[in-house]
């Protein structure tokens, strides 16, 4: 676990270069997040209507040091149109991964969402051989809720993916 700040914040202005360059490259996004090219001009677009924060969608910097390592985003669901709730996922620069970053960029986030929505539930889903993910999400509280059997398409495949949930109720790590 590194010693050094961690916060969340808006994204900057300055933030959309490394953004755009870790959403679009391979080589950053890592095993697990490769879904083929994109539009990476996509954020910025979204950045200069609504600044990536949205009451649909949104998306923060993860800073360490001040610096951007990353992001974490999540999306509205509905399990019913009274039942809103919070799929969230995280994305780190391949530089600062495995250091435990990535577990209190989401602790900040949990503590986040539930601090400023009135929803019951997050969610978060990862492919099950992504095992650095499902510790990070254990260690946040989210209880593993079963796996979906060919949920996504990634690398010429159908990928299983675990689904975890975390409750306002439930204990946090």
């Amino acid at each position: 676990m590194t010693d050094e700040t961690i916060l969340l914040a808006p994204i900057a202005e300055a933030d959309l270069a490394r953004l755009e360059v870790l959403v679009a490259d391979p080589e950053q996004l890592g095993p697990f997040q490769w879904f083929g090219w994109r539009d990476p001009g996509r954020f910025r677009r979204t950045w200069a209507e609504d600044g990536l924060l949205s009451d649909e969608r949104s998306v923060l910097a993860v800073r360490v040091g001040g610096e951007f390592a990353g992001f974490v985003a999540w999306r509205r669901m509905n399990a019913a149109t009274n039942a809103p709730y919070w799929n969230i996922g995280i994305q780190l620069r391949p530089e600062v991964r495995g250091r435990g970053i990535g577990t209190a960029a989401q602790r900040l986030l949990v503590d986040y969402l539930f601090a400023h929505s009135p929803v019951m539930r997050l969610e978060a889903d990862t492919e099950t051989g992504n095992h650095a993910e499902q510790r990070a999400l254990e260690k946040c509280g989210f209880t593993r809720e079963g796996v979906q059997r060919a949920l996504t398409f990634r690398d010429g495949q159908w990928r299983d993916v675990v689904r975890y949930g975390l409750l306002r109720t439930d204990p946090r790590g």
